[in-house]
């Protein structure tokens, strides 16, 4: 049975650990409560963004352009949304089980992209290549810094570096939901026609070609920059849940060492009595 010197070190030990798990659950939540706000408002946008490329290219017909099919290269480019710190729960872990475990996604010719240090890191153990890292846009995530990555990633598709593009991220659905999605960004893939009869076909000004080439970076873009909003309240909601459960974790803790403490003071107590009274006894 450990002694109470020993019990009453680890109790405080515990209390000092509470006390920052409490902290850094205030500090997540005020961070949720702005980035939520960012994420839902913009949610509508984005959605409709990606709806109306597709339903552009479903009344399209039959268009040959380089972003509507696969490069000649094998290589495929994953951008991967984490965080660039840790205690969030499964909130990193998730993302790297995605990228893993999709069978779209052979390891050796996957080129990350990452967005997030834990992801890069873990990904890397993993065995697979990181060919850029842009952890620094989670500090403040502007659309300016999707424009760029999206200029990047589409530079390395025309040269036929990259012959696929895919996007990593958590989706944020509320406070304790939290989703990990995948979705393929290049190239871009009209949805399975429906009641083709029915659609009017769309007429380009000046061409197809120069419309798609102004539409679908900014189509990239708007994704990219709608799944790093996501991805900050999903991370910042991961952490404060996470962050309640070790602060409940300790109290519980803190309470059955300090049961155990009493039931140590109360035998220390007993034996001293007893030593006591033997004592006595011998002597009369």
């Amino acid at each position: 049975m450990a002694s109470m010197r020993d019990i009453k070190r680890r109790r405080e030990s515990i209390q000092s650990t509470e006390q920052i798990t409490k902290a850094m659950k205030l500090v997540s939540t005020v961070k949720l409560q702005k980035s939520r706000g960012k994420a839902e408002e913009s949610k509508p946008y984005f959605n409709l963004m990606y709806d109306t490329i597709c339903s552009m290219l479903r009344k399209s017909g039959s268009i040959d352009h380089k972003y509507l099919k696969a490069g000649n290269s094998p290589k495929k480019a994953v951008i991967t949304i984490t965080s660039n710190r840790g205690l969030a729960g499964g909130y990193n872990n998730n993302i790297v089980k995605l990228v893993s475990g999709d069978s779209r996604l052979d390891q050796k010719n996957v080129t990350v992209y990452a967005i997030g240090r834990k992801g890069k890191d873990a990904l890397s153990r993993k065995g697979y290549a990181v060919a850029a890292d842009y952890s620094e846009v989670l500090n403040e995530p502007v659309y300016q810094d999707a424009a760029e990555i999206t200029g990047e990633l589409l530079k390395a598709f025309e040269k036929n570096e990259i012959g696929e593009i895919y996007l990593a991220y958590t989706s944020f659905k509320n406070t304790v939901t939290h989703i990990p999605t995948i979705k393929k960004l290049l190239p871009v893939e009209m949805e399975d026609e429906r009641e083709k009869t029915d659609l009017t076909l769309m007429n380009y000004e000046p061409d197809e070609t120069q419309v798609l080439d102004a539409i679908i970076p900014k189509y990239m873009s708007s994704l990219i920059y709608g799944a790093l909003l996501e991805a900050v309240a999903s991370e910042n909601g991961a952490r404060m849940t996470a962050m309640d459960s070790a602060t409940n974790n300790a109290e519980e803790m803190i309470e059955e060492l300090g049961l155990a403490y009493n039931r140590a003071r109360q035998g220390s107590i007993t034996q001293e009595l007893t030593e006591i009274i033997a004592g006595a006894n011998a002597i009369s």
